[in-house]
């Protein structure tokens, strides 16, 4: 498999084994695809870009990653609270990526805001892997 799904299914498994967030959560609500009828909060697995970050001995890439925590609660503390039980789940996680090695998977930024209609807040995460193949 390639590194990008590999990474993919590594952090989808690590937020659903994090007690933390799956309690604040009230279940194992992360998904991959966004359900059409969703109980609040819950966290989605978004957008990606991989890119080349090879060696001149060794092959690897280059992993943004972006999460979201939905949340309908009032305001935005649940939301900034789902944020950081993410961030504290994948910051520097060792995951595991078979046939291939991470390197590191670093936050790099967030943003909270209210959707349209002000109902639902979004907490966008971003995060950056490297990985190089074994």
């Amino acid at each position: 498999m390639s590194a990008a799904v590999e990474l993919r299914r590594a952090v989808h498994a690590a937020l659903n084994a994090d007690a933390a967030l799956i309690a604040a959560l009230g279940g194992a609500r992360i998904h991959d695809v966004p359900p059409s009828a969703p109980d609040f909060p819950y966290v989605t697995l978004g957008e990606a870009q991989v890119s080349d970050w090879s060696t001149a001995t060794e092959r690897g890439e280059e992993h943004r990653l972006t999460l979201a925590a939905w949340s309908r609660q009032g305001g935005h503390a649940e939301a900034h609270a789902i944020a950081h039980l993410i961030q504290q789940a994948l910051h520097d996680a060792p995951l595991e990526l078979p046939g291939h090695a991470l390197v590191n998977l670093r936050f790099s930024e967030a943003q909270i805001r209210r959707e349209p209609g002000g109902r639902t807040y979004r907490a966008l995460l971003r995060f950056r892997a490297v990985t190089e193949s074994n």
